[in-house]
């Protein structure tokens, strides 16, 4: 099981990484999920992962005390709402559009109200 877990935390780091240079793909979720999956898996890759780059410049700060500096959120609200506003445009189904507004809502709401804002 260990071992299922160590594969499924690279998997998750490499789209991880790949939604760094990608704003189709979030990448805080998907390195959430590896750091989640390494912690289960091995000590030894657990510790690897922390002290990779990516984990200091993205959930660091995030997993230490649920916050995140402006530039951070930036960097994931504004990618992640431009795709969503040009679904919005392109869908013709009024349920999809209303999804759509909801959210978008929702992601402003959390990374306004529930996610800490530091310097």
């Amino acid at each position: 099981m260990k071992y299922l877990f160590i594969i499924l935390g690279f998997i998750f780091i490499g789209i991880g990484a790949v939604g760094v240079a990608l704003p189709i793909l979030p990448t805080t979720p998907f390195l959430l999920v590896s750091s989640v999956c390494f912690t289960k898996g091995s000590d030894r890759f657990n510790n690897w992962f922390k002290s990779t780059k990516i984990y200091k410049n993205n959930l660091k700060s995030f997993e230490k005390d649920k916050s995140m500096t402006l530039k951070t959120k930036l960097y994931i609200l504004i990618p992640v709402t431009l795709l969503l506003i040009i679904a919005f445009f392109m869908m013709h189904n009024l349920i999809g559009r209303i999804t759509l507004i909801l959210l978008i809502m929702i992601k402003y709401y959390f990374f306004i109200f529930k996610i800490k804002t530091i310097k």
